[in-house]
């Protein structure tokens, strides 16, 4: 035929697809460094085609191992957020967490109280040494973080602000300091935390996942509480896999309920014979996680718009995070920390002779990882919306064909089926288009139809559980910086950037109708250099001047508490919000009738 080329390796796929074979799903695994063995196990079990060198064509999926900008990429899906890396980091957690708690003291208890070392040090002595005058038999232990640090490196126990070392280290490499959990769940005399993977699918809408399994992560030496005689002991207090594993104690263990890492089932298993409520245990877990993530979303929001403007060509994120969580005495689960690249390794090292290790399979974490990866996977498979189209045209034409055969008196069913199927073709590309098929599919489950083979054939059910939007009912009332992130978004004006200018800050302002007699323009001026000069000697991004989101949402409860001086401060917020989306809404109406005139 006339411009046709021979059938090459592409031509080959692409008449193969045209012949009845699915094109399979393509994924670039050339940034996936350590997580790639595991990457590669689900490949081959879901049957997808890797490309470990990369690819000119575009792929379906990129799987980086670090960040976001391990790559540029233009479509398709990659397995990391922008900004996640920084959001997750010691500081930006907790100063996340804390906005939070501001708002809603009682719902975001599950993190410790911390202080921001260098800048509030002074702070910390002053609110240590008042705490201990008004309860003298307090006799707190403190844990030191270094913002960059991983794998325990750098974290160390005090017993006084005064312990803290401060000579050098602290300037050049930022720290927090926690309340230490001195009374947590022990198994076998031994501290543990756990590692649950979660999955966020997407950032709009909110989508999020947990694992139904996880690691548990122990220490190596019987626990004892703090004392100024055992603080420097890390394989008692501290839990990390990478110290524990240089100890002598530590076990390589097979078997998924013994060793020093196991799987959380088996500990979940052991609590329920001990007559634990288990099942409000998970409930409190999964709460914790999904107030986390919403702690988050309105910075990486913000990062996303920035790396990814709207109308311009970029892909899609998804992202599996570790929540490192510890169990008290009573079972509350605590959060210590949120990984951005949690290891997927799936073995470890063993010393065959001093100084000479081999990598061996470690089975724990071959069956918890491979399956959190390959169901990951399988949740953001390009191909299953394809699937889902095409099924849905064929269930709507089948059931066209059988209202063909109807008698008269079945005529309207006829011409509704028609157009149901008319209408159902318009809409895919409609924002309801997905309800619509879902709808159809569930109707038609007892239809002798013959669809697509079901590549899925074989594989076990999802370990990963949806949380949210399921339980978005629950927490919908916790998303006020969301909100707040929307308007200073709205308000950035140049596409791609991250921080707020004094005249997007003063045209906020104004069209929230914000000043008045008792606040003027001069006022807001005022307000918005004290605090954006106080964000910017934090260390914050210096990249671009202007005011960043967390120095926004410092703005904008000081604006609320200005104007709603009677209310707690989430109420005052909620009526902040609400006044300055009236404004906005009358405001874009307004634009659309004079446009229209």
């Amino acid at each position: 035929g006339r411009g046709r080329r021979a059938p090459g390796r592409r031509g080959a796929e692409e008449g193969g697809a045209r012949a009845g074979r699915r094109p399979r799903v393509t994924v670039d695994s050339s940034k996936a460094k350590t997580s790639l063995e595991a990457l590669k196990i689900s490949l081959r079990q879901l049957r997808w085609r890797e490309f470990p060198f990369g690819r000119r064509l575009p792929c379906d999926i990129y799987w980086h191992g670090v960040s976001f900008h391990d790559n540029d990429i233009f479509s398709g899906q990659v397995n990391k957020f922008p900004g996640m890396t920084e959001m997750v980091r010691k500081i930006t957690l907790s100063r996340a967490v804390r906005t939070m708690q501001d708002l809603f003291p009682i719902e975001y208890n599950f993190y410790p109280r911390s202080w921001i070392l260098p800048e509030e040090f002074p702070l910390f002595v002053a609110e240590v040494r008042m705490m201990k005058e008004s309860d003298p038999s307090w006799k707190p232990t403190f844990i030191v973080k270094p913002d960059g640090g991983c794998q325990g490196d750098g974290i160390y126990l005090i017993k006084d602000p005064s312990d803290i070392r401060l000579t050098g280290s602290l300037q050049s490499r930022p720290a927090v300091v926690q309340e230490y959990i001195c009374k947590p769940l022990l198994v076998d005399k031994l501290k543990f935390d756990i590692r649950l993977y979660v999955l966020l699918k997407s950032l709009e809408p909110l989508e999020i996942y947990i694992a139904k399994d996880g690691l548990s992560r122990f220490c190596t030496e019987p626990y004892q509480e703090p004392t100024l005689k055992n603080l420097h002991q890390v394989f008692m207090h501290l839990t990390n896999y990478s110290l524990n594993i240089h100890s002598g104690n530590f076990i390589h263990s097979d078997n998924v309920n013994t060793g020093s890492k196991r799987t959380f089932s088996s500990i979940l298993c052991r609590l329920s014979s001990r007559g634990a409520d288990v099942k409000k245990v998970w409930s409190d877990i999964i709460s914790l996680v999904i107030k986390t993530i919403i702690a988050l979303t309105p910075e990486l929001k913000v990062y996303y718009q920035s790396d990814i403007p709207a109308g311009k060509p970029g892909p899609t994120c998804f992202q599996i995070l570790g929540f490192d969580i510890l169990l008290m005495k009573n079972l509350k689960p605590m959060l210590l920390e949120v990984n951005a690249n949690p290891s997927m390794r799936i073995e470890h090292e063993q010393e065959l002779s001093p100084g000479v290790f081999e990598n061996v399979p470690s089975p724990v974490d071959e069956e918890v990882k491979v399956a959190v990866i390959r169901d990951t996977l399988r949740l953001v498979d390009p191909q299953k919306k394809k699937r889902k189209d095409t099924q849905s045209h064929k269930i709507m034409f089948y059931n066209y064909k059988k209202c063909r055969k109807t008698s008269i008196e079945s005529c309207k069913n006829k011409v509704n089926v028609r157009y149901n199927y008319f209408m159902c073709y318009r809409s895919q590309t409609s924002e309801h288009a997905s309800e619509t098929k879902d709808e159809l599919l569930d109707a038609a489950d007892g239809l002798e139809y013959d669809t697509s083979k079901n590549t899925e054939a074989g594989l076990p059910s999802l370990c990963l559980k949806q949380v949210f939007p399921k339980y978005a009912k629950q927490f919908n009332y916790l998303r006020l910086v969301d909100r707040v992130a929307a308007l200073f978004i709205r308000f950035l004006g140049v596409k791609g950037t991250t921080k707020l200018g004094p005249t997007g800050f003063r045209t906020f302002i104004r069209n929230c109708k914000l000043s008045n007699s008792n606040f003027s323009m001069a006022s807001v001026d005022i307000l918005y250099i004290d605090i954006t000069r106080r964000w910017n000697s934090m260390g914050i991004d210096h990249k671009e001047s202007g005011m960043c989101l967390q120095a926004f949402v410092e703005a904008f409860f000081c604006l609320a508490q200005k104007k709603y001086k009677s209310l707690p401060l989430h109420e005052q917020v909620v009526s902040l919000i609400d006044s300055c989306e009236y404004h906005l809404a009358a405001l874009d109406e307004k634009r659309l009738v004079c446009g229209r005139g």
